[in-house]
């Protein structure tokens, strides 16, 4: 079993260099959102309702909505889907109005790279991509206080063949998305 203990204090954590992967101006990214339901929001809003059972959520609890605010997003509308939907394994798209939305960055955005050798310098493991949700949202708390320069995550998938997958927060702005590429509703 792969270890994938709690984060260590904030301090130690900042102390350990970040890798970075910068994702430039006009990458394309998909996301899922609600348009309805308890959390609605627009293509381009992000989720300020939190911490709830997603994996990287950096909102603190009790489940509330906050200033910390994340957007899930990927590579391919695939990915969205399996994210999504990996509780229930059933799409359901009527339920809360789903809707899948492409979108470019505005600019360079710079997410923490889960996917290479930092989970397991930071004291984790690829775990963090597969392990406790509960606990790699502990670990999502950590990160975004250590490293106030980080704008999201950047990790593998666990339930699309480790494809290309983002967590952004809301720093510096949500302002880094770009016009709607395209939509299903």
């Amino acid at each position: 079993m792969p270890k994938f203990p709690n984060p260590p204090a904030m301090a130690n954590l900042a102390k350990l260099s970040p890798d970075v992967r910068v994702l430039p101006a006009g990458t394309r990214l998909w996301r899922l959102h609600c348009a309805a339901g308890a959390h609605p929001s627009r293509w381009n809003e992000f989720r300020a309702w939190g911490p709830t059972g997603s994996r990287f959520d950096h909102q603190l609890p009790p489940p509330r909505a906050q200033a910390r605010q994340i957007l899930y997003g990927a590579d391919n509308p695939l990915t969205c889907f399996a994210e999504c939907f990996q509780d229930t394994r059933t799409i359901a798209r009527t339920r809360d109005r789903v809707t899948l939305v492409a979108f470019k960055l505005k600019r360079d955005v710079s997410l923490l790279d889960l996917t290479g050798t930092w989970p397991t310098r930071a004291g984790a493991s690829m775990a963090i991509n597969t392990g406790t949700r509960v606990r790699a949202r502990k670990w999502s708390v950590a990160i975004y206080a250590a490293y106030p320069m980080i704008e999201g995550l950047f990790y593998c998938s666990s339930m699309n063949a480790n494809r290309p997958a983002v967590a952004l927060y809301e720093r510096p702005s949500p302002r880094y998305l770009d016009v709607r590429v395209s939509s299903d509703g």
